[in-house]
């Protein structure tokens, strides 16, 4: 029988195909541009999966090609933009899934948020606004400054624009008024600490914590992810089950939030990414993917946690409890660190300059492109510029960090012309 994938996040093909098959089935992609999978593809064997084309922006030509996969067993989706399709789909194919309604909860920010502070998990509400600097006095009267504005359903770190004073509102703005949105633009109020995710499985209603990545972002006016590592040592809890100190950063902290924060958005199985700023008094959402984190997340714990978390994706997928929920999580690899190589100006890029240098540096360093030379790279703002990605391991998530960053620093895209 056949898993099928509407679509993916850019690595983690050649993990799903194993993982499909430990489960005893064959992967199907559903995709409506091969290209966003090259590295991947190339490193597969040509049969090992079944690749259908097609338009995934067009529902009835999604619908008539997943009616024309042999068997299906299963629906799998690791990205945002197709989960609510893909939850439709499963309810409608009679496969397992996830309640659509709950999907499309997630998928919108701003409600998430609001949802949160009725109930007393987050400290700032979601107030939607309209893109013109006529909605500034709302989000000072409503939110305040600093502030964050955000797009409800965005992705890649598009569309955000963190704002200190009323000069910066304005042009914020202004500037969304002259952007596309994928859902509406809402404020709420800018939190200040380091920025986390909690990666995250879930069943039923129970959520554990597989470990905790750290984030770091750029300066602004760039909002864009830059580096993470995984995972991040977290204090031991004290006998009150928090930390001795009384902070809520311990991991059964973190896991107790990350827990209540998933149940009362409705998030009752599956994978999670669930950022969140840790914060003078404890840990407060940014937002919540309920799917594996994106780049090499996956990837980082496959190796780290020395098995195949893929697995767990698939047997959600058949409506069976993921073993990873039961399994011993003693991490049986090293630590890693991975870097984000952007484009420092908009262009076509031709290639990099530096990859040759990498095998020199400590850490086992691996390089993974997102893009090929001769793509036009039109953003740089946000993830959109990002050209490849560096990876390294170390003995610790702050020493792989710390060798994946040296190794970067070595690799320069070469941008030419304009986009």
């Amino acid at each position: 029988m056949t898993l099928v994938a509407l679509e993916s996040l850019s690595f983690g093909l050649g993990r799903m195909v194993s993982a499909a098959a430990e489960t005893g089935h064959r992967l199907c992609l559903l995709t409506g541009d091969r290209s966003v999978y090259r590295h991947e593809l190339a490193t597969l064997p040509p049969d090992a999966l079944t690749v259908v084309d097609v338009d995934t922006g067009d529902p009835e030509a999604t619908r008539r090609a997943l009616a024309a996969v042999p068997a299906p067993a299963g629906l799998i989706n690791t990205t945002d933009t197709w989960g609510v399709p893909a939850a439709e789909l499963a309810a409608d194919f009679g496969l397992p899934g996830p309640d659509p309604e709950a999907v499309r909860l997630l998928r919108d920010k701003s409600r998430v948020r609001a949802l949160l502070h009725e109930r007393g998990l987050s400290t700032s509400t979601a107030v939607r606004v309209v893109p013109d600097r006529a909605s500034a006095g709302e989000v000072l009267s409503r939110v305040g400054l600093p502030a964050v504005l955000k797009d409800s359903a965005g992705t890649s770190s598009r569309n955000v624009w963190i704002v200190q004073d009323e000069e910066s509102l304005h042009r914020a703005l202004d500037e969304a008024g002259r952007r596309p949105f994928m859902g509406t633009l809402f404020a709420e109020a800018f939190l200040a600490g380091p920025l986390y995710s909690a990666e995250t499985l879930s069943w039923d209603g129970t959520t554990r914590l597989l470990g905790v990545l750290s984030r770091q972002t750029s300066r602004e006016p760039a909002v864009r992810e830059e580096a993470a590592a995984f995972p991040v040592a977290l204090p031991d809890d004290g006998p009150d089950g928090g930390r001795a100190d009384g902070q809520a950063d311990s991991r059964g902290g973190i896991e107790r939030w990350v827990g209540r924060v998933l149940d009362a958005a409705g998030h009752r199985r599956g994978f999670a990414h669930v950022e969140f700023i840790l914060t003078a008094d404890g840990p407060e959402l940014v937002e919540i993917n309920r799917r594996i984190g994106g780049a090499l997340v996956g990837e980082v714990l496959c190796r780290s946690l020395g098995t195949n978390v893929y697995t767990a994706m698939m047997e959600e997928a058949l409506g069976r409890r993921p073993r990873l929920m039961d399994d011993p999580l003693d991490r049986k690899g090293p630590a890693y660190g991975f870097v984000l190589v952007h484009a420092d100006r908009p262009g076509v890029l031709k290639g990099w300059q530096g990859l040759g240098e990498l095998a020199a540096f400590p850490g086992s360093v691996c390089w993974y492109p997102t893009r090929e030379p001769g793509e036009s790279l039109a953003h740089v703002g946000d993830q959109r510029g990002c050209t490849g990605i560096v990876l390294a391991e170390g003995a610790t998530a702050e020493l792989a960090q710390h060798r994946a960053w040296s190794a970067a620093t070595r690799v320069r895209p070469i941008v030419v012309g304009e986009a």
